[in-house]
């Protein structure tokens, strides 16, 4: 993704990011899924990214955000509606990375569907200049 930002933590890991999507009025749907990755790349970045390219060109896609270390990843892709996530899993691309998902490039993961109903978004940069933080 062209978005992704390489981050260190306290442990000085790297630790891929990327921002954090400005949503519009709920309700919409999220898709949280979480997973531990095999060794090695075998394709994976390539894949991920080309996932995001497509999901950004479906009808009812409204975002993405993703963070990874080491162990654990957590992508979060936001959707007008259940009809568009459902599109989404069964387009044929992405049929092909869930397979090799499973054979290759995860040791375990979960995937949840949910309603946002209420959201909340802070950024300092939109505070004024007597803001502490600016």
């Amino acid at each position: 993704m062209d978005d992704k930002k390489t981050r260190v933590n306290k442990k000085e890991r790297n630790v891929m990011m990327s921002d954090i999507v400005k949503m519009p009025k709920p309700p919409y749907y999220a898709v949280i899924f979480s997973s531990e990755r095999t060794k090695g790349d075998r394709g994976y970045g390539a894949m991920a990214d080309k996932m995001v390219e497509l999901a950004s060109q479906q009808e009812g896609f409204l975002g993405i955000e993703s963070a990874r270390d080491e162990g654990l990843g957590i992508t979060v892709s936001y959707w007008k509606s259940l009809e568009a996530i459902q599109q989404w899993k069964e387009h044929a691309a992405h049929l092909v990375a869930q397979r090799r998902g499973k054979e290759e490039w995860y040791t375990r993961f979960s995937l949840r569907v949910c309603k946002v109903e209420r959201q909340s978004f802070f950024d300092v940069s939109e505070m004024d200049e007597n803001h502490p933080l600016k």
